[in-house]
């Protein structure tokens, strides 16, 4: 596959993935990180720090509602749940595998 071909089809998949995952607001950020070791927060993040090392700075604001879909804070008034004591604790045991935000070339 050439470069570019596969910067579209990563690029793709990136779309999808958040896609999914702003149709999926039943799903906390804390199962996603417990699960998979990270979230829709650690998406932002990664977004915003591609954006910036690209020379295309954008603010964390602008970064957050690209991944969540509108801004973080009316996502979270909408969708957001307290996390329960187990999912606290997963947390904690978890977070030597959380997702690392670097920008990957």
């Amino acid at each position: 596959m050439d470069e570019l071909t596969r910067l579209k089809a990563e690029a793709a998949a990136f779309r999808g993935l958040v896609q999914h995952l702003q149709k999926r607001t039943d799903v906390q950020n804390m199962d996603i990180m417990n699960t998979a070791g990270f979230c829709r927060n650690c998406l932002y993040k990664w977004y915003k720090a591609a954006a910036d090392h690209y020379g295309a700075p954008i603010t964390v604001e602008e970064a957050q509602e690209t991944i969540y879909g509108m801004p973080v804070s009316e996502w979270k008034t909408k969708f957001q749940k307290p996390s329960t004591p187990q999912q606290e604790q997963a947390y904690e045991a978890s977070k030597p595998l959380h997702a690392k935000i670097t920008v990957v070339e």
